[in-house]
């Protein structure tokens, strides 16, 4: 039997409407999907609205993140999640597009995936690149987490004191680098 894992987040966002539904609306249906596949929600952030990101690319977004505990791996769990995705009509057409859902699986547990000298050279990657290209295998934690305020704020409400198990930060303490006003561009609804 597996161990169960703990603080283990997935970042949940959505900017066009599906089946006459809101954002918000797929978001907390997305958690329910979640829910009946047996991952268990821990807990749940509040709900944010953001600006879509990269500027300009579309409406803006709802995020959240939820704090989560399964049995399944780190590549069974990123399964299930893109299997929930296309549950709710996300097509993977354009990297940082519109989309119905977007769940992220942020980090699990302190793991470093695939190893560390991968996940520095996607961490490290120019940002003309990582609009290009999206890695072929599983890379955690989020290899630009550290740079989002939209993944932050959501997962400073649910888990402020997860550290980085490579930048050795708190989620407190990485959101502090942020520039204000990107944080303050992360608003409850």
């Amino acid at each position: 039997m597996r161990k169960i894992t703990s603080e283990s987040v997935i970042a949940l966002g959505a900017n066009l409407n599906l089946r006459g539904d809101g954002p918000k609306v797929t978001l907390e249906k997305a958690l329910d999907a979640l829910k009946r596949q047996g991952v268990v929600i821990r807990a749940v952030s509040r709900f944010f609205e953001t600006p879509c990101f990269p500027a300009g690319a579309g409406p803006d977004y709802v995020n959240a993140a939820a704090l989560i505990e399964t049995e399944k791996t780190p590549s069974e769990l990123l399964h299930l999640l893109h299997e929930v995705e296309k549950e709710f009509g996300r097509e993977r057409i354009q990297r940082w597009g519109m989309r119905t859902l977007d769940l992220d699986l942020v980090c699990f547990g302190d793991g470093v995936l695939p190893d560390r000298t991968e996940y520095e050279r996607w961490r490290t990657l120019p940002q003309d690149d990582q609009m290009q290209r999206a890695p072929d295998q599983l890379i955690l934690p989020h290899p630009r987490l550290q740079d989002r305020a939209f993944v932050l704020v959501p997962m400073a409400d649910i888990a402020p004191d997860w550290e980085h198990p490579v930048l050795g930060q708190s989620v407190r303490e990485m959101l502090a680098q942020l520039p204000a006003n990107e944080i303050a561009s992360v608003t409850p609804l």
